[in-house]
């Protein structure tokens, strides 16, 4: 079958199915008209679905078979304002589809729609995964909580997300690691305060802050192996009211990303060891929040095998890129990955002469939409294949 006819064919269905969902944005779990229209339109194809976690949908093709993949796709916008002037620019203020989720939705309709017309020909099962939340907290522990990776059982995972630095027509996979894992921090360091002429009489928070900053920094550059990514950022930091008060406390937060979950856990311990042994030799005392965030995602190698093969014969092997390089983004699919084979390619929409190579999260952000039939035909080739492998 040739799947990328297929789906230049519904091509002109599906543009104006995302730029609906362009001029319509909404947040985090608060996906209301998405998942109407999403409902509506896995009704009209007569595909079965459930609503998970408050805003996701799981969605399934019943196929001839006990084999079962996945297809997930994000869904939800970006707290931005949208400065690009078209016809299908965001009408909601304050919120805009800048990391290109809306083209995500679409190409999973588009595969649903394909792959429901040849249900009777497959090898197996469809689940059909569209996630809240992706920008937030992630909406797919919450859902793999609720059970959507079971009854069917999924045997195997594939993702997509639009890349501006990719020409459109054009893919780009990396095989192992391919996002890093987050953890938020906050730390709050508790001295004396007093005034600023008498420092003797304080225990200074923001001294011991500056050193704990500058401590920690240690931790990625002279405990991790120089060719392991790592990375612990200060995003802010709050204390004092006036220039000759030393105040009674400061507030520190920031966020970890590393590469593997062996580092992960190092470099959570060594934080809070640095932090604690410098505030108490410093006389203060400290407050240490880690929070769990997104996991580092992993490509399966078996998983990375069956796409490239399926996406070679949609747009020829020359248009493949091999990435050579993680990124040091997070991403939700990660929790996915951790618990199902799984592979997570980048769509390029890249095209010069139409404006599009804004980055993500850019309030100029576009997309190439040449690029929606190729992703609906790569995931559909993908998903037949995978199914007919013995």
């Amino acid at each position: 079958m040739n799947f990328l006819k297929n789906a230049i064919e519904i091509k002109d269905e599906l543009i104006q199915i995302r730029r609906d969902f362009h001029m319509h944005p909404e947040l985090d779990f608060d996906l209301e008209r998405t998942l109407c229209k999403v409902k509506e339109f896995l009704d009209k194809e007569g595909i079965e679905y459930v609503q998970t976690s408050k805003s996701g949908i799981c969605a399934t093709i019943k196929g001839n078979g006990n084999k079962t993949i996945g297809i997930r796709a994000d869904m939800d916008a970006l707290p931005m304002e949208e400065k690009r002037q078209c016809e299908y620019a965001s009408k909601i203020k304050g919120k805009m589809h800048a990391c290109g989720h809306d083209v995500h939705t679409t190409i999973l309709l588009g595969a649903a729609k394909v792959l429901n017309s040849i249900r009777n020909e497959l090898n197996g099962n469809v689940k059909l995964i569209f996630e809240p939340a992706e920008e937030t907290t992630g909406g797919a522990p919450y859902m793999i909580q609720e059970g959507i990776l079971e009854n069917p059982n999924v045997d195997a995972i594939i993702g997509l997300h639009v890349e501006p630095n990719i020409e459109v027509g054009k893919i780009g996979i990396k095989r192992d690691v391919v996002n890093a894992a987050s953890n938020p921090f906050n730390i709050k360091i508790i001295g004396r305060g007093g005034h600023g002429a008498y420092p003797h009489s304080t225990v200074d928070p923001v001294v011991i802050s500056a050193n704990i900053i500058t401590a920690i920094q240690n931790i990625v550059s002279r405990e991790i192996p120089p060719t392991d990514p790592a990375v612990i950022t200060i995003g802010s930091i709050h204390g004092g009211t006036a220039q000759n008060i030393i105040p009674d406390y400061v507030e520190i937060s920031g966020i970890i990303r590393t590469m593997t979950s062996e580092h992960r856990e190092y470099v959570k311990k060594r934080l809070v060891e640095v932090v604690e042994g410098i505030t108490n030799s410093m006389r203060g005392k400290c407050e240490i929040n880690i929070q769990e965030s997104y996991p580092c995602l992993y490509n399966d190698d078996n998983i990375v095998d069956i796409l490239e093969d399926s996406a070679q014969e949609i747009i020829d092997k020359k248009n493949i890129i091999v990435l050579k390089k993680p990124t040091m983004g997070v991403e939700s699919f990660a929790y996915f990955s951790m618990k199902r084979p799984s592979v997570f390619y980048y769509l390029g929409t890249k095209n010069e002469a139409k404006d599009t190579s804004y980055p993500l999260h850019n309030n100029l952000f576009d997309v190439d939409e040449d690029c929606i039939p190729v992703g609906v035909a790569i995931h559909c080739k993908t998903v037949v294949n995978f199914l007919n492998k013995v």
